[in-house]
């Protein structure tokens, strides 16, 4: 079944969502702020991005820039750094079966559904 991490107050995430509803096709919808991907999860999305861990975080947000812009981070503190603050991470992300998209632009979302 196809996945969407989604976060609604993301004008993309929503674009993502309206996608997947105009394709016809079943899907989850997994709020990651409220559910947050564990440890390991968040490492197999990356995996399937086929992405550096840093490639999925929200540089822009304050969060990074007050806490983590000039340190030098491993690819594991990365990902704790994303577990830890889920909204720095980009959105959406859909995935289906072995494949995943960041939904940036949204269009990316088409190829795999």
């Amino acid at each position: 079944m196809i996945k969407i991490y989604h976060n609604n107050r993301c004008s993309k995430s929503r674009l993502g969502l309206d996608i997947l509803k105009k394709s016809g096709k079943e899907f989850q919808i997994i709020n990651y702020l409220e559910t947050v991907p564990t440890k390991n999860e968040l490492r197999e999305i990356i995996t399937l991005l086929g992405i550096k861990p840093i490639e999925l975080v929200r540089t822009n947000e304050s969060i990074w820039k007050e806490n983590f812009k000039n340190k030098s981070l491993s690819d594991d503190e990365i990902i704790d750094v994303m577990v830890k603050n889920p909204k720095l991470m980009e959105r959406p992300i859909v995935i289906n079966g072995n494949k995943a998209v960041i939904g940036r632009p949204s269009e990316n979302i088409l190829k795999i559904i």
